[in-house]
């Protein structure tokens, strides 16, 4: 059974950073790009950032994140990364993983669309 799951968001002060991890079981994460999206309370779900199929390799970013997080794979642990640093109050939502995502410049990777979806993982960031 084809399975996502995210792990490592807590609370956090502002300006601290948080790694969450996506794990895949059931099938090989390389073969796949894969996008983080959040959801914020009352608001809709939105694209955070995408990774491509491990033989291009391409990230992309929402603007909102740019220059502060930075998402990564390790294919010989079958996970993806988000590392957040400098992190603002704004970014609190709960953040999901999902795959598979187009992830090409000109495609609509931001878009929450895709097959699988993790059950999320809450990031709070607050003082």
């Amino acid at each position: 059974q084809l399975q996502l799951v995210e792990s490592g968001g807590g609370l956090v002060q502002p300006g601290g950073s948080l790694r969450l991890s996506c794990a895949a079981s059931g099938f090989t994460l390389d073969y796949y790009g894969i996008g983080w999206f959040r959801q914020a309370p009352g608001k809709e779900r939105e694209g955070v950032s995408c990774i491509s199929v491990s033989t291009d390799g391409s990230t992309y970013y929402a603007d909102s994140v740019k220059g502060r997080f930075t998402i990564s794979r390790d294919n010989a642990k079958n996970t993806v990364y988000l590392q957040m640093n400098s992190l603002k109050p704004e970014d609190t939502a709960v953040y999901y993983c999902a795959a598979p995502i187009l992830c090409q410049y000109g495609s609509r990777w931001y878009y929450p669309i895709s097959d699988y979806w993790g059950k999320g993982t809450l990031v709070t960031v607050s003082s």
